[in-house]
């Protein structure tokens, strides 16, 4: 299984109006419910208000599309990071499923999940 990693700084915030997002960046998942608007955006278009913001992370992307059928990939890497100490936030999308680990155990998260198997694109 190949881990691709986004090229760019990650945020997540709690907004209070979705009008407040920015729909022009390259990246971002957007969640909303009953109790919250949630946002994952590139840094660099995070909005100017919001309710809640943290700064600093990185994210890479499980590449392909995976079946619905497949079961446990998401569970089985954030069990790797886990054991080593590593927090994620985990996103998905139809095709595929994304981790974001905070920027400053960026490079060792991927360092751990090569140890472990999994082929990292290095770009």
């Amino acid at each position: 299984m190949e881990l691709y990693p986004l090229g760019c700084r990650l945020t997540v915030c709690k907004l209070e109006r979705l009008q407040d997002v920015n729909l022009n960046g390259e990246i971002f998942f957007l969640g909303k419910t009953d109790e919250e608007i949630s946002l994952v955006c590139e840094t660099e278009h995070a909005p100017e208000n919001t309710l809640a913001r943290e700064d600093g992370w990185r994210g890479f992307r499980i590449q392909g599309v995976l079946d619905f059928s497949l079961i446990g990939i998401l569970s089985k890497l954030s069990a790797v990071l886990a054991e080593n100490g590593i927090g994620i936030f985990a996103v998905s999308t139809y095709n595929t499923d994304y981790i974001l680990v905070k920027e400053e155990r960026f490079t060792e998260a991927l360092d751990v999940l090569e140890k472990a198997g999994y082929t990292v694109a290095r770009t």
